[in-house]
């Protein structure tokens, strides 16, 4: 690593960040900043006075809190990397790390960085960020409109009726402003319109998941296989093995996307119903001892293939192509999806 070379390592919070500067073999510096474009530009300076070109920054995936900081010196020319907390975890366990805060944890970031050296990361186009944006809203809004519905089933005080079904009324029209907003986001780009109708030519797939799905993936040519996507997604089967003696199920790792592998669940049901070949792999694993929510996973990690192959392609879902094994293979079936 050069002089004009480093890696920050950046631990992200609501309000502020702490980053962790390594330059060679040299001890971190470490610094806090407000999680602000105030913030940000103290970040350029510092860097300035460090006499920095360029660096490797990279941080925790955790929410949104970290995309505006990494947006930002995306734009300035450095690389940046966002990774999964669980590599993170892994690595300071690694080390027998004792210490917890946040300029531990971001020193502990930068050192994972310059040791594994993530793949870098680019920021959604500015349409993809907006549907995004509106795919996750529209998500929380229907989850508070779910648990206002059950809390009118179980309320017997009058006056707080009133109150929840005033409030229904107003997550309700919430909820079809939103989708207006979508709606009109994909008649403005075409690109995100022609992705979306490649989508919801699978079985199963309805505009709504379709919106959520592109939303979720962004670029597909970031993935450069199915198998990365499904990885990606968190359906990727995670195998629990260990000599003669540990055999544990193998089952979804779940070490992924989890609004893109909850959206595929029920897309997963219907096209057991409505597509023939699902519907044949289905009878198949029946008949082989496999349990109905085991074939549930099995077909969501079908599915994220496919996406993989009709927005790769660009040629709309034919089910009477759709290549399944006549074999059943444990790898693929011994594991299970996680609840809607």
């Amino acid at each position: 690593m050069s002089e004009k070379e480093a890696i920050l390592g950046i631990d992200i919070s609501k309000d502020k960040f702490s980053a962790a500067l390594l330059k060679g073999e040299k001890k971190s510096q470490v610094k806090e900043f407000a999680n602000n474009l105030e913030g940000f530009e103290q970040l350029k300076k510092w860097l300035e006075q460090n006499q920095l070109e360029r660096v490797h920054a990279c941080l925790e995936a955790t929410s949104t809190y970290g995309h505006s900081v990494a947006t930002y010196l995306h734009g300035l020319g450095h690389i940046v990397s966002i990774v999964n907390p669980a590599r993170i975890k892994g690595f300071a366990q690694s080390r027998l790390s004792r210490t917890k805060n946040d300029q531990a944890d971001a020193t502990t970031i930068a050192r994972f960085c310059a040791a594994l050296k993530p793949q870098a990361w680019t920021p959604p186009s500015p349409e993809m960020a907006q549907l995004q944006s509106y795919s996750r809203r529209l998500r929380a809004l229907e989850q508070m409109a779910t648990q206002e519905k059950n809390r009118l089933k179980t309320t017997v005080n009058e006056s707080l009726i009133e109150d929840i079904e005033a409030h229904l009324v107003f997550l309700e029209t919430q909820i079809d402003n939103v989708k207006k907003r979508q709606k009109e986001l994909l008649n403005e780009y075409s690109s995100l319109k022609s992705q979306a109708d490649l989508l919801t030519s699978i079985v199963g797939i309805g505009e709504p998941t379709a919106m959520t799905i592109l939303a979720e993936i962004g670029d597909i040519n970031q993935f450069s296989s199915a198998r990365q996507l499904a990885a990606f997604a968190g359906l990727t089967p995670q195998e629990h093995q260990s000599g003669t003696s540990v055999k544990g199920k193998t089952r979804l790792c779940k070490i992924g996307n989890p609004h893109l592998r909850k959206a595929l669940y029920f897309p997963a049901l219907s096209s057991i119903r409505h597509c023939s070949p699902i519907k044949d792999l289905r009878e198949r694993f029946l008949e082989a001892g496999k349990n109905k929510m085991q074939i549930v996973g099995v077909v969501m990690h079908k599915l994220i293939r496919i996406v993989y192959g009709v927005l790769k392609s660009g040629k709309p879902f034919d089910q009477t192509k759709l290549a399944l094994p006549n074999v059943v293979l444990e790898e693929e079936t011994d594991f299970l999806p996680v609840s809607p």
